[in-house]
Formats: C-alpha cells, structure tokens, sequence
C-alpha cells in the first residue's frame, strides 16, 4: 500500500530575540523558411497553431498542501484558503479568509476560540488535511507572528469542503517562562514554533506528523491512526531538522515506492520577494528520520549558529539538496512570445504527490514572480526519481503531455542553461546559454559531456561545476507557448541545473 499527505504554512520575523517564521511533440516546431527569391523580401512566416496547448486557470493559496478526494486534487493554505482541479492546470477557488462565509469553518472565531486566544491573532496559518477512516481531518493552527506563540489542533468533517467541527488543540508553543509540552520551561532556540503540520500515513500504516518553523527547527510526533491524536508521553516530539531560529520551514514527507525513500521537503530562506525561499530535500529509510543529504549530512545536526546574527543563513545554506530558487528563463528581443520570459521569486511551502495510477510525481508550492512584487500563485511541476533515487523537478509547470519520449537526436541543440546552486539569496538566476553537440560534448558559456541513457536519464559533466544526474522531459514553455524538450539534473553537493530548449 502506497499512501501519501502533504503540507505547507506562511512566514514570519522576530521580536525580542526569539522567533519565528513562517511558520516531443512536433506540434511546437517551426516550420521551414523558403529563401527568398532574388530582388523580392523574405516571405513572413506564420508558425501554424499548437493544437494540443494546455489551459490553465490560476489560483492563489498560500502554502498549498494537496490531498486527492475521488478525481479532484484539493489544496489547503494559510487563511482557510482552499482550491480546487481535475487537471492540476485549472483551479478553482473552493474558500479564502477566516470569516463566517468560509465554507470550510463558517463559525472559525468561536469555533477555535482558544486557538486565537492563545495565539492573540485572527487568521490561521497552513492547513493540512488527510482523510481518516471516512473523515477528514483538518489539522489547523495559528501563529503570533513577530513570535512562536502558536497553537495547532484538529478539526473534522464528512466532507473535504466541511464545514469542520473543532475536535481538539493539540499543541502550544511560546509559553515564556512557563514550562512546555515536553515538561521543561519552553526555549524558542530549541522547541518547535507548532505550525505548518503535515499528516501522513507511512508504507507501514503509521501517522505521523511533521511540523515546526524557524525557531528550534521541524519535529515528528506519531499519531493514533483512529483518532488522529498524538499517542502518549511523546511531548512535541523527535527533532528532525533545524533550531536557533534558523529560517527553516515547511516540512513535506512523501514516500517513494521507486526508491524506497521517505523524501523530506523543506524552505530554506524568507517567503517574501527579498527572502530567497527555496525548497530543497533529504531523505531517509525511515518516517521519522533520521534524514540525511547526498553528502551524508544529518538534518539534525542543520542549524543557525547562535553566535551569529538571528536568521543565520550561511551555516544552513550548505546542507539538503536545493531543488529550485529564483530564475527566469529570460527572453531575449529576438526570441517568440512576450515579456520579460517565465520565472519564479521565492518558491517554496509545497506539497507533493505520487499518482499510483500513473506513477508520476508532482510537487505543489506557491511562488512570486519577477518583477511583479509580493504577487503569488500556485505553480505544479512534475518530479522524477534519478538514477541516484533523488527526486529532480521539470524546469516549466506541469501539463499533460502524450509526447513524453524524447529521442538523443531530439535532445541535442541549443539551451537556455539555469544554475540553482546552494545559496540562499533575492539574486534571480539568470540563464547561460549551452549547446548540447550529437557527439556527446557541451559547448557554449559553459562545457563538458553528456551521455543519454535510459529511462529518459541524463549524466552531464559541466566543466568547473560537477557532475550531474537527472531527467530528461518534454515540457510546455509558457514563454514561446511550445512543446520544449528540458532536462532538469542534480548533482551529489546538491545543486540543481535545469535546461530549457531554444
């Protein structure tokens, strides 16, 4: 049995010290140009329409945790936002907003009263929901904000759209001086902020929840598979990843059935424009860790160094596999479409999915965009398995494709060519352009080799940059509005390429 759950909550900052956070296809080719004839003007050539375009339809939710309900994906975010799609391309909005015409808790003020109470808010953070023995169940929470003063509880329903009746809160954070859920006076360096939850049933029918953000990192409770409470004596839990308020966030498990790896997905860096969100990933044999990166580095051991300033970047930014941050796949005057070209500001709070029917992958997140200020909106792209059982993400947003295979002929020429790298920076990755030679070497503003194997998986051997596994796909180009062959490649210090065909 293959179960999977999902997760994702908003921001925050730091008061007194002590913190927080955030909580192919022909069908796109160009025709052929006939030379003019001597002494007349070149014919202009109208590239013939894509017949089989995708559609979408855009969504803001932030911090999107998936779960599928029948033949709908549903997804829940911060604000008792909710949406819904058949496709993963269009959505619908299903809610938004703690107030009385919320479908999904109409009554949320005194429904959760002590909830808001205690957390001296009126909003909630990232919802997750998982469905349990015919309900479901919403494990909410809410945050101060300029500190971890949070609370996070359950609430149930018959249907996934509610209405939610409140059935508990399960755990309380930021109680100055006072002693925590583990018995002993809560520290913020060291105990979690109890927000961002993800719920989910291991390959053994285990529930377990992760949670946390910023403060003394994520944490891992198993819960009772009946009722959906922590199991006894556990208090908030097993450290899994974090702590001195490093800027670590949005805990997401997914199993794979593939590689046998539980993949842990977290957001290093801030969730505004400036902040430099990115998701990377690590993994382990085992649900509640420990989980580690390609390097063989403990997750536990990843945090701020106290001695540095609060929301200390550079003792987390090398560890965990970066699996995307800011780019734009910059289009230049000369090249089809309109704009600036298709990019991302400070992705990350996602989700994932495995599709057992089809055995794909997808990952849920929200981003910002370039130039276009705190604006957000829910992207999905599909995710592979490489042949080192690291998951690797398509460089362009999801869209069902028949045109999957990929020929070595076709997957040679010209490329845009985007460095993700380690750091954790507002700096927009800006392409390089590389050309992919039918011989095997690269050429271009960076060189090397390639070798095409099966299943689709590429090696590239970039000069001054590594090595690099990973996957090739035929992606839909929002940009030039085409069907694009792409490869998108990890490499084991754990930085990612991806390329985009011109």
């Amino acid at each position: 049995m293959t179960i999977v759950k999902f997760k994702k909550a908003p921001l925050w900052l730091a008061l007194n010290l002590i913190l927080v956070s955030a909580c192919g296809g022909s069908s796109g080719s160009e025709p052929a140009v006939t030379p003019p004839t001597s002494g007349n003007p070149p014919p202009v050539v109208i590239p013939p329409p894509v017949t089989n375009a995708p559609t979408f339809t855009n969504v803001s939710v932030h911090d999107p945790s998936v779960i599928k309900v029948g033949s709908d994906f549903y997804i829940f975010g911060s604000h008792l936002a909710a949406a819904k799609s058949a496709d993963l391309q269009n959505w619908t909005l299903v809610a938004d907003g703690v107030n009385a015409n919320n479908k999904l808790m109409p009554n949320a003020a005194s429904e959760i009263k002590e909830t808001f109470d205690w957390a001296q808010t009126s909003t909630l953070w990232a919802a997750d929901v998982i469905e349990i023995g015919g309900k479901f169940y919403m494990y909410y929470n809410a945050c101060k904000g300029d500190s971890p003063r949070s609370a996070l509880g359950i609430a149930v329903a018959d249907s996934v759209e509610g209405p939610y009746k409140n059935q508990q809160l399960l755990l309380k954070s930021g109680m100055w001086g006072e002693p925590s859920e583990d018995g002993s006076i809560y520290d913020a360096t060291i105990h979690p902020n109890v927000v961002d939850p993800d719920v989910f049933f291991d390959k053994a029918g285990r529930l377990w929840m992760l949670y946390g953000s910023y403060s003394g990192g994520l944490f891992i409770l198993e819960l009772d598979k009946a009722t959906g409470v922590p199991l006894p004596d556990q208090g908030y839990g097993k450290h899994l990843m974090g702590g001195n308020h490093s800027r670590i966030e949005g805990g997401y498990v997914l199993y794979s059935p593939d590689s046998d790896y539980y993949y842990l997905f977290v957001s290093f860096g801030g969730l505004d424009a400036n902040g430099g969100y990115n998701i990377r990933v690590a993994r382990s044999s085992n649900p509640e860790g420990p989980y580690f990166d390609a390097l063989g580095n403990s997750m536990a051991d990843v945090k701020s160094n106290p001695a540095l300033p609060l929301f200390d970047d550079a003792s987390i930014a090398p560890y965990a596999e970066k699996l995307m941050g800011n780019f734009l796949f910059e289009r230049q005057s000369s090249e089809a479409g309109t704009g600036i070209g298709t990019g991302y500001v400070s992705p990350g709070h996602n989700s994932a999915y495995y599709d057992e029917s089809s055995g794909q992958y997808f990952l849920m997140f929200h981003t910002r965009f370039p130039q276009q200020g705190e604006q957000h909106q829910v992207r999905v792209h599909q995710m592979f398995i490489n042949k080192n059982g690291w998951p690797v993400v398509a460089p362009h947003r999801y869209a069902a494709n028949t045109d999957k295979t990929v020929t070595a002929e076709q997957l040679a020429g010209s490329y845009k060519l985007i460095e993700h790298g380690k750091d954790i920076s507002a700096d927009i990755k800006k392409p390089l352009s590389i050309n992919l030679l039918a011989n095997g070497s690269i050429s271009g503003e960076k060189t090397g080799s390639w070798v095409y194997g099966v299943n689709q998986q590429i090696s590239i051997q970039l000069d001054g940059s590594g090595s690099y596994e990973g996957v090739v796909s035929r992606q839909w180009h929002e940009t030039p509005a085409k069907w694009t062959v792409t490869f998108s490649a990890l490499s084991t210090e754990g930085k990612t390429v991806w390329g985009s065909q011109n």
